[in-house]
């Protein structure tokens, strides 16, 4: 694992720490979580970007026939 050095006011590093305390778990941890997290969002934009082409054949507003509701 690499280690890096990051920045913040004592206060807040400070709330950090008491609230990972009270949820059974470190900033270190809170951390990775959240870094794991930040950078699944450039995976879920590309699936959606994929979902939406797959449904480019959808005609937006297009009203239905009963038949084709009724369609199963």
């Amino acid at each position: 694992m690499k280690n890096i050095t990051l920045s913040a006011d004592e206060a807040v590093i400070q709330q950090a720490r008491d609230r990972a305390a009270r949820d059974g778990s470190t900033i270190n941890a809170e951390f990775r979580k959240w870094l794991m997290e930040y950078t699944k969002g450039e995976d879920r934009a590309a699936a959606f970007d994929a979902l939406i082409k797959r449904l480019d054949y959808v005609e937006i507003g297009r009203k239905f026939t009963r038949d084709e509701m009724n369609e199963r």
